[in-house]
């Protein structure tokens, strides 16, 4: 059973085609790492729903830490698989430590990916209108001005804009849509090629402890602070604890 992000959706079902081992594909909405708690609800609720099939062995979450919502995961049957990742952005680059040398040489790099342009999420002439948009249905004028500008200040520090993707769906136009944005921010420009290697590794079962972690039942998933990212620890809550 493989749970992914939407902004992933593409990818993994390109890269799935043909794994006759994976059962069933869930797809979770797109910008749930904003709230944490709502992840970690709406993964469980997927866990336990592959938990209840019995052809079910095996589950595989397409996240990376985002925001901590995959701490705390109860499944007592199955195994969870996930890459050592901080977030989605990893996943496109194909390794932890590539990522982690990107963060250090660009500390106010933003990275465009083709799920978070689908969704007009990044930064640029279209995130203002809908972040708006979003933000009416539930405040009223006074608060939305002032998330917007919290939004613009969480924004300041950012001067690089960098276009990553898997080659699948029209690169081109999602390239030229990060450019066009980097220009509206006034940000320079990047385009990093992307790897696969570490998404198609997950999907096909190939998980080696470098880049992956494998979590046994009745463990939990916490982070380590250092670069293997996560690790597996027993359940003080479970009911098979000694």
């Amino acid at each position: 059973m493989v749970v992914s992000c939407g902004v992933l959706e593409p990818e993994v079902r390109h890269y799935a085609q043909g794994a006759k081992h994976i059962v069933d594909m869930a797809f979770l909405p797109v910008g749930l790492h904003e709230n944490p708690p709502l992840l970690q609800q709406e993964l469980q609720r997927a866990i336990d729903t592959a938990e209840a099939n019995p052809q079910i062995e095996v589950i595989v979450l397409v996240y990376g830490l985002c925001g901590q919502g995959v701490q705390n995961l109860k499944h007592p049957r199955c195994p969870l698989v996930l890459a050592r990742a901080h977030d989605c952005v990893t996943l496109f680059l194909g390794d932890k430590d590539r990522y982690a040398e990107h963060q250090k040489a660009y500390p106010g790099n933003y990275w465009y990916q083709p799920g978070w342009i689908r969704e007009k999420a990044s930064p640029g002439p279209e995130r203002e209108a809908h972040l708006r948009r979003q933000y009416a249905e539930k405040f009223d004028e006074e608060d939305v001005a002032y998330l917007l500008e919290v939004d613009r200040e969480a924004l300041a520090h950012y001067d690089r804009a960098t276009y990553v993707g898997l080659g699948v769906g029209d690169t081109a136009a999602d390239e030229a849509y990060t450019q066009t944005c980097a220009a509206c921010q006034n940000w320079s420009f990047a385009r990093i090629p992307g790897d696969p290697a570490l998404l198609i590794a997950l999907l096909a079962g190939d998980w080696d402890e470098k880049r992956f972690l494998i979590v046994p039942p009745h463990h939990v998933i916490r982070t380590t602070g250092d670069d293997s990212i996560i690790r597996a620890e027993r359940d003080p809550a479970s009911p098979s604890t000694p």
